[in-house]
């Protein structure tokens, strides 16, 4: 088909369109329904992605935890349940951290004391969702925190559980919006603490904000919050490099099995969770919501191929005299063919565009909502783009095909 008449066709379709607004509109909204939950689901799932890789990839690929449950990632019902072992207490944690010295590796100690704390200075105080962690003074580094100002936990204040603070950033803007922070006492279930650092800004990762956030000295957690019975403890190790990390995860496995007194027939009763096998886990969790779009998005257009087809037939229908006049002019089954599925082309593609365009906005503001940048998913555009293409060709060739084998003489007298 030369240019000419392509153009041509589609000057046709688009008046043919504007001569039936309401079918026209009620159908382009079918097929951009579709395509809108097909683009702006998985574009969403894009900027998810990007956010948990960018999330992990603060902590690098050489850091792993130990804990006393597994850390499966589950969406929904589906999946094992969480396996919770025996608690891992202080001593044991600084058992670990004394038989794990290696110059390659940074072992931190820490437990949440709260989730649910209100810090307080002066007339001033946060929300009842502050996150108070108990830490050591190697907490910070093997879990990827800098300091924007002030100084990290030591040794000593460790030890002695000394009324120290540090603070998120959240925590700082709420009591301290002037940014005087260092130096001031904040009040914490009665007991007065110094702020001694302030954490930089990095946002809230599946539930935890360091932002909003106060860190004492290890030792002063049970001081704190006496009655605290589940108190048990997380160890994060952080390996030098990439290529030592699957030696530093065999040996810490050893050594933690020593701590817990383990023999050697008995399966491990903590787990050794690695911060990228965590967030592919996420990632490969979320593919299933991509498949869901992805059947919501057919199943719409399957609806739409239907509608479209009605509307194709009712125009052919609609218009018999006028092809009848074409084909007494000369016009052949195959330009007949092809004006009214040019017709159909167009009007599936348009559903197709506003439904792209409206399926980045949504994505686009679930990415901004989770702190990410604008995602423009051009493999999901090109996808929807396409699925319109073939859906237009599907319903519109049995009513190209009956038109063009119209008889013009039955046509011209039709009425």
């Amino acid at each position: 088909m030369n240019t000419g008449l392509l153009s041509e066709n589609i000057r046709l379709a688009f008046s043919s369109l504007r001569s039936q607004p309401l079918r026209a509109v009620l159908t382009l909204l079918i097929i951009a329904f579709g395509i809108t939950a097909l683009v702006g689901i998985l574009t969403a799932t894009s900027a998810i992605e990007s956010t948990i890789t960018g999330q992990f990839s603060q902590l690098g690929a050489t850091t792993y935890s130990i804990q006393n449950y597994s850390s499966e990632v589950r969406i929904g019902r589906g999946g094992r349940r969480l396996t919770t072992y025996p608690q891992i207490t202080y001593d044991q944690g600084v058992r670990f951290k004394e038989q794990y010295a290696h110059p390659d590796v940074t072992v931190s100690l820490s437990f949440q004391a709260s989730s649910t704390a209100e810090v307080g200075f002066r007339n001033r105080k946060t929300n009842p969702n502050t996150s108070v962690m108990a830490i050591d003074e190697d907490y910070l580094f093997s879990n990827g925190y800098e300091l924007v100002e002030g100084r990290n936990i030591t040794e000593t204040e460790r030890k002695r559980g000394s009324a120290v603070c540090i603070i998120g950033s959240d925590v700082a803007e709420k009591l301290f919006p002037d940014g005087n922070a260092l130096g001031n006492y904040v009040v914490l279930r009665q007991k007065t603490f110094q702020v001694i650092g302030v954490l930089e800004s990095r946002g809230s990762s599946f539930g935890f904000s360091g932002d909003r956030s106060l860190m004492i000295p290890l030792r002063a957690g049970p001081v704190v919050f006496p009655k605290q019975t589940a108190r048990t403890h997380a160890i994060n190790v952080r390996a030098a490099t990439p290529e030592a990390m699957e030696l530093s995860v065999m040996e810490a496995t050893g050594v933690m099995r020593a701590v817990r007194k383990l023999r050697p027939s008995e399966d491990n009763n903590f787990s050794v969770t690695r911060s990228d096998n965590l967030s592919t886990s996420l990632i490969e969790q979320l593919s299933y919501v991509s498949i869901a779009a992805t059947g919501i998005g057919l199943i719409t257009l399957l609806g739409a191929a239907v509608a479209l087809m009605n509307i194709m037939l009712v125009s052919v229908t609609e218009r018999t005299r006028e092809i009848g006049t074409r084909k007494a002019l000369g016009a052949s089954p195959f330009v007949i063919r092809m004006q009214f599925l040019t017709e159909a082309i167009v009007l599936g593609l348009t559903g197709g565009i506003i439904g792209v365009i409206l399926g980045i906005g949504i994505g686009n503001i679930v990415s901004f909502q989770i702190g990410n940048a604008f995602i423009m998913p051009w493999a999901w555009v090109l996808l929807g783009l396409s699925l319109c293409f073939i859906t237009a060709l599907i319903s519109g060739y049995y009513p190209a095909a009956r038109a063009s084998k119209l008889d013009p003489v039955e046509a011209l007298r039709y009425e």
